[in-house]
């Protein structure tokens, strides 16, 4: 574990922000309310931000229940100076989902792989299921108990990114949810777990069952129309639970572009390698082993020509000859 203090005193005499990814997902939302929690203690202020929307119900629903002030950046973009902090959370910069802000990037505390290497003044970077397990970490090493809505915004977040443990879990987050545990509002964790599913969301569902195609162990499935980017990446887990695919795709045609979701189950294919191949020069693309997302911006999707879904899926397929 890096030295936190070093973060500390690095804050220090700043006006600091912390931002997410772009659509933060709960995962992202609980970090960095986590970390905003711990420099309190050290009487470090700091604004939470993000870029894109607050799309999905789940993430919605954790921002409401603790009341959880999180700025967009066009509230913020008139403020924030170029000798303002900035700590990545959850997000690397130049990862490809994070929007570059005026202000300093000086910090960086993340659970994804590297793909675009950049050198911060503090950086704690680590592959653990849940980027809260990272700022749980610190609570517990700094010997500081969580208040009980950090405490259960935490392990919220450390649940939902590991698909309840199922998913890319490793020691320290088996080892964070036994010390958040103890602390949490168990209520208020029930509550967030329910019905975190709209109608509208079934009509995304429906496009993906009937869109499926499936090639060896390769599932793809197309949503014609615009769906927000946790429905997309639920949607591939939803394929991937298929007994036939090992490795599923799920895409969105949106006014911006097209959103891509990868899951794999497959020992040999890396997701999110197989994604920064396939949308090299065309878009960004990267995550973990297991799962991984993609954009492809509306000027270059122009490029896959008039059968893009084709080109989606050729392009997926030649990456996976690489594995």
């Amino acid at each position: 574990m890096s030295d936190f203090m070093k973060l500390v005193e690095l804050c220090r005499g700043h006006r600091v922000y912390v931002q997410t990814h772009n659509f933060p997902d709960p995962d992202g939302i609980a970090s960095a309310y986590g970390l905003k929690k711990l420099l309190e203690i050290y009487g470090i202020e700091s604004s939470l931000c993000y870029d894109g929307r607050i799309d999905k119900l789940s993430a919605s629903k954790l921002l409401s229940t603790f009341q959880i002030r999180i700025f967009p950046y066009e509230a913020l973009v008139k403020e924030m100076k170029e000798e303002d902090y900035i700590i990545c959370v959850d997000t690397q910069k130049h990862s490809g989902n994070v929007t570059d802000f005026v202000g300093d990037e000086v910090a960086c505390i993340d659970h994804h792989p590297t793909f675009v290497p950049v050198e911060y003044q503090y950086q704690d970077i680590r592959m653990t299921g849940a980027c809260a397990s990272l700022i749980a970490e610190y609570f517990a090493r700094l010997g500081h108990r969580p208040d009980k809505n950090t405490a259960t915004a935490l392990l919220y977040g450390l649940k939902m990114d590991t698909l309840q443990f199922s998913r890319g879990v490793t020691e320290l987050d088996i080892e964070m949810f036994r010390f958040l545990f103890p602390f949490c509002d168990h209520e208020k964790l029930a509550g967030l777990e329910r019905n975190n599913m709209e109608f509208q969301d079934l009509k995304a569902y429906g496009a993906a069952i009937e869109s499926i195609e499936l090639y060896d162990k390769t599932g793809f499935s197309c949503i014609p129309f615009s769906c927000p980017d946790a429905l997309i990446a639920i949607l591939a887990d939803f394929i991937l639970s298929l007994v036939e695919v090992e490795v599923a795709v799920v895409y969105s045609y949106r006014e911006d572009g097209i959103k891509l979701s990868v899951r794999s189950e497959d020992p040999k294919v890396h997701a999110g390698d197989l994604l920064y191949q396939a949308l090299e020069g065309l878009g960004n693309g990267g995550g973990h082993r297991a799962m991984a997302g993609g954009f492809i911006p509306r000027e270059k999707a122009a490029m896959l020509g008039n059968y893009p879904g084709d080109e989606i899926r050729n392009l997926i397929l030649k990456a996976m000859e690489c594995f």
